[in-house]
């Protein structure tokens, strides 16, 4: 999943990036719950996206609705699509339990 450029000075800037296996990761299923939509014609719609086993406040993230496919054409998530959350760190991020 690669998402472009951030659409407010609040976004994160995500990298266009295959998780690597290499790095510590974790990966949890999520669920977009709804699409909505950008009040300026010129930014991108938000998908807002249930996660599970997250806490129960911060369940859900919002991203981007704007995604790249295999062959680089851009795609948006639909209500009820089944989506994975990876979060992966450089080693030097983490510690031994």
């Amino acid at each position: 999943m690669a998402l472009d450029k951030p659409s407010d000075e609040h976004s994160i800037d995500f990298m266009s990036k295959e998780v690597s296996g290499e790095n510590p990761s974790t990966t949890l299923p999520g669920t977009v719950q709804k699409i909505i939509k950008s009040p300026d014609p010129r930014a991108p719609d938000k998908a807002q996206i249930g996660v599970e086993g997250a806490d129960e406040l911060y369940k859900e993230i919002r991203i981007d609705n704007a995604l790249t496919d295999k062959d680089g054409v851009e795609v948006e998530l639909k209500p009820g699509a089944q989506v994975e959350v990876t979060i992966e760190a450089e080693p030097k991020g983490t510690i031994k339990k």
